[in-house]
């Protein structure tokens, strides 16, 4: 089940809305916002729901320990337990498989002449969000060790906290420490209740308007055969998928953060226009702000950080978004994707760092996006092959014997909208211009000042409305919706 399904739209999130402020207490609010986030991932994928239950009984049951525990070798026993749980599970149903299979080709092929057996492999199927998942329960565990918050005494709050259907699938990573109070206590205001609409509706406008429409060429245009590619097609594909990728996911953490307001919660914020950004360190503190920040506090820091020789930093950073590319897929193309990211964060500390600063912020700015436009590649790329065949069209070198294929074939009136209002979009032009609009109320005499702010709150509802018609009206009008972060 996916936010932007009809089914979620207008039949699991009415009901569940309907019933929360009847019940009274926050202890049955949370019960009844666990069953119904069982039910949400139970809905595809109830025969892995038991074993993360399994999972998630483990991690409250190891927490208790480590809270309680006063002997420092025996919390470190627990909780490195509960890391290699974690760890462990993450492992087998995520890399398994792929390891597996890239032994048995080895053997297939090099090792031939050795006769050596294949090893055999079932169809090992990937949990939905196993990876968000993972992230959670580790995130429970460490933040009792380092004695951040306590455990949580119901296991009912444990599985809350990590089943929480807004953040369940694709995020954004919380904090058990942030979240806990919450569980404990927190109130749904009406205003609370209309930014939470405002954001859903913002970020599913953001999914189905402009993630969906530029998601058809790029994935008709990479599936085409090295033949078939072209300088312009390259380009084109490219551009497409940037939109995508950032609108896909950052609508999707917009409608969780919205989501979690309607219930009365705070959610981190999970993108901060990071196509705006001046250098590759600057898009990683704009981009999965919850991600790139659960690696600096759990992984980053604990290696020595920055506190450390100028070398061992660079291997901390090199160390780090290896696991970041490993972490989003068992492919060599992810790992090598964290691995060009790491370099440029590594070059960045170095005089090349300081020589990008002192260049004009248009020249700043086209190195940042065209380095991440080229990371991009990689990371939607299904081959090494594929990637290189990409980016050599990028740079003129068109495939020998190509077969043109005319970039009418791809480009529609939907896509060609959507990548201008990324562009737009991509910006804070919105922030921008209710900044704006209001310093120039507050300079206005105050009956004019309170008219202006009625108006303005008008309009946004209507924008809102807007936005949830026309999104409803392009879902029910079109059957290609997918969801690039669900492989993850």
């Amino acid at each position: 089940m996916v936010f932007s399904s009809p089914f979620f739209l207008f039949l699991f999130l009415p009901i569940v809305l309907t019933i929360y402020p009847l019940l009274r207490g926050v202890a049955l609010r949370n019960l009844f916002l666990l069953v119904v986030s069982l039910i949400f991932y139970g809905w595809g994928e109830v025969g892995f729901l038991f074993l993360l239950l399994g999972s998630t009984i483990a991690n409250w049951f190891l927490g208790l320990r480590v809270d309680r525990e006063q002997d420092p070798a025996k919390r470190k026993r627990a909780v490195t337990l509960a890391i290699v749980l974690n760890i462990g599970l993450l492992v087998f149903f995520k890399y398994t498989g792929p390891a597996i299979a890239g032994i048995n080709s080895l053997l297939g092929g090099p090792l031939a002449s050795l006769h050596l057996p294949q090893i055999p492999v079932g169809d090992i199927r990937l949990p939905i969000g196993i990876s968000f998942f993972t992230f959670h329960a580790l995130s429970y565990v460490m933040d009792i060790y380092r004695r951040k918050s306590s455990a949580a005494q119901n296991p009912a709050d444990t599985a809350l906290y990590i089943f929480f259907f807004p953040q369940l699938v694709a995020g954004p990573i919380l904090r058990w420490s942030a979240i806990a109070p919450q569980l404990l206590k927190r109130a749904v205001t009406r205003g609370g209740f209309a930014e939470g609409i405002r954001r859903f509706a913002g970020g599913l406008a953001k999914k189905v308007i402009i993630a969906n429409a530029v998601a058809l060429p790029a994935d008709q245009i990479f599936k085409l055969p090295d033949s078939e590619l072209t300088p312009v097609l390259a380009w084109f594909a490219t551009l497409c998928y940037t939109v995508q990728i950032y609108f896909d996911f950052s609508g999707y953490s917009d409608m969780a953060v919205g989501l979690g307001k309607m219930f009365g919660f705070t959610f981190i914020e999970n993108f901060d226009h990071p196509y705006v950004s001046q250098s590759v360190k600057e898009f990683w503190r704009r981009w999965h702000i919850s991600l790139s920040s659960w690696f600096r506090d759990y992984l980053y820091i604990p290696l020595g950080g920055n506190r450390c020789s100028e070398r061992r930093n660079m291997l901390n950073l090199v160390i780090v978004f290896f696991l970041c590319g490993l972490w989003h897929g068992a492919s060599w193309t992810f790992v090598v994707w964290g691995l060009y990211h790491g370099a440029f964060l590594v070059l960045e500390r170095t005089r090349f760092g300081s020589l990008v600063e002192k260049m004009p912020r248009i020249f700043r700015h086209g190195y940042a996006l065209l380095a991440v436009l080229v990371g991009w590649v990689l990371f939607r790329a299904t081959s090494f092959p594929q990637a290189l065949a990409f980016l050599s069209n990028m740079i003129g070198v068109a495939t020998p014997g190509a077969v043109t294929q005319p970039l009418s074939r791809y480009v529609t009136h939907e896509s060609v909208f959507a990548l201008v209002a990324g562009a737009i979009f991509a910006t804070p032009v919105i922030a921008w211009l209710k900044s704006t609009l209001s310093r120039a109320a507050n300079r206005l005499p105050q009956r004019a000042c309170s008219a202006l702010t009625a108006t303005g709150m008008t309009l946004e509802a209507v924008i809102t409305i807007g936005l949830l018609l026309i999104s409803s009206a392009w879902l029910a009008g079109s059957t290609y919706n997918p969801f690039i972060y669900f492989r993850f």
